[in-house]
């Protein structure tokens, strides 16, 4: 049976397995689009920062028995050890190396990701980058791999999986629920989540550690917990030999902010390859026609609706119970990101009944949205503002964004975004 082409960042589906496409449009141009040069333009992204920083001796990495580079590889990118998650399915190229006894680890921040096999060729990292969207690099897990300091290597075989439907067709991140094999399977079949999918559709083929409360999901499911009545886990302790792992948690609610920001990732790079591909000036030996300013105009506010309606988490699904972890990841979480004069932070958790505390994504301070070009940028200010502001009537725009909550998102981005339209200083209703 043959496994998907490329290195895998998350959980990848296997050539033979169907997986269900994102809701969201896909970008239909080509990443060699002279507006775009995806294997070409220049990088600013945080693996490109650590690259020079290895380069001239300032940061270096160190090679530690099982772990090989990971813990030093972390703390370089700054990827806090408490975001760890855990996956046992086998759909990536090194899952002849994984299995429940030997899970994939997953590491983030909102700027990068990293996976390790232990036992694995090399580290996977996945860079959200400025203006490129996601950038894929990998690190060889050898102590004597160069004469010179290691580097990270960008790695295009990853786009074989993550550049697809699923990514809305630009290079990007990926999040399953997969199945449990059958005994004769090589692994389950996946299926796309985000954050609009129940918790009872996600988490198939990762170790969950936490609390859902009442609700259920689909994590757990090893034939290590299979005689027990309840497969709730504090840690995962005893489940495997733990040796080189730095962690022994696969965090709830690491899974549930990772899922939002694989989704969101996606969205503003297509908004910003979208932009650029369709923006004459980009274009010299275009010529355009009367009607083309209207048609791209029309296009952008139809991706800067997905876009808004995806940071705003319109279409969320809602926790049905209390959702708690116990690896410290919520807490540091919440303090991060800038505050605005009443102390308030678009990184707070709710957990509740809903993942963020006030439902604007966290990403609207990313570089890659700092950098969206004009084309498409303005049109999401307009839209935001547009549901903020309750001129937008439709329902579920009302459900799912209460007056205090449109009033406290409009507060803090008046506070903390430097970039905000002057619009957004007149008063939401």
């Amino acid at each position: 049976m043959l496994l998907a082409v490329g290195l895998c960042l998350f959980v990848l589906g296997s050539v033979w397995a169907p997986v269900d496409a994102q809701r969201a449009g896909t970008f239909k141009g080509s990443s060699d689009d002279p507006a775009i040069r995806y294997s070409t333009t220049a990088l600013n992204n945080a693996v490109i920062d650590v690259n020079k920083r290895l380069q001239d001796g300032s940061v270096q990495l160190t090679f530690e028995g099982r772990s090989g580079f990971l813990r030093s590889a972390l703390e370089a990118l700054r990827i806090p050890v408490d975001s760890q998650l855990l996956v046992f399915s086998r759909t990536s190229l090194q899952g002849k190396r994984i299995s429940e006894q030997n899970p994939r680890a997953l590491f983030f921040n909102d700027r990068v990701a990293l996976g390790w096999v232990r036992g694995g060729d090399v580290l996977e990292v996945a860079a959200h980058d400025e203006s490129a969207g996601v950038v894929f690099y990998t690190l060889e897990q050898r102590a004597d791999a160069s004469n010179g300091p290691p580097q990270f290597k960008r790695a295009f075989e990853c786009l074989g999986c993550h550049d697809s439907g699923n990514t809305l067709g630009v290079p990007g991140l990926l999040m399953f629920s997969t199945t449990r094999p059958e005994p004769s399977q090589f692994s389950g079949i996946p299926r796309h989540i985000d954050h609009g999918d129940p918790l009872r559709q996600r988490f198939g083929s990762w170790f969950v550690t936490g609390s859902a409360g009442s609700a259920q999901h689909r994590g757990n499911e090893a034939a290590a917990l299979d005689a027990r009545t309840n497969r709730e886990l504090v840690s995962v302790e005893g489940l495997f030999d733990a040796d080189g792992y730095p962690a022994l948690s696969s965090d709830i609610v690491a899974h549930l902010v990772l899922t939002h920001q694989a989704g969101m990732t996606n969205l503003l790079t297509r908004a910003g390859w979208e932009a650029r591909a369709a923006d004459p000036s980009l274009h010299p030996l275009l010529t355009p026609d009367p009607g083309m300013e209207g048609r791209i105009v029309m296009m952008m506010s139809g991706i800067a609706s997905e876009v808004v309606d995806y940071l705003l988490f319109i279409d969320e699904a809602k926790l049905t119970d209390r959702v708690r972890g116990g690896s410290g990841f919520a807490e540091r979480f919440s303090t991060s990101g800038p505050r605005d004069r009443r102390g308030r932070s678009l990184y707070e958790l709710d957990l509740n009944r809903r993942l963020m505390k006030y439902p604007c994504s966290y990403l609207i301070y990313s570089p890659a949205f700092d950098a969206l070009p004009p084309l498409a940028k303005s049109p999401i200010y307009k839209r935001m503002w547009e549901v903020l502001s309750g001129q937008e009537q439709a329902p579920q725009y009302r459900s799912a964004l209460s007056l205090a909550d449109r009033q406290s998102i409009v507060e803090i981005l008046r506070d903390t975004k430097k970039d905000l339209p002057r619009y957004f200083q007149n008063v939401t209703r």
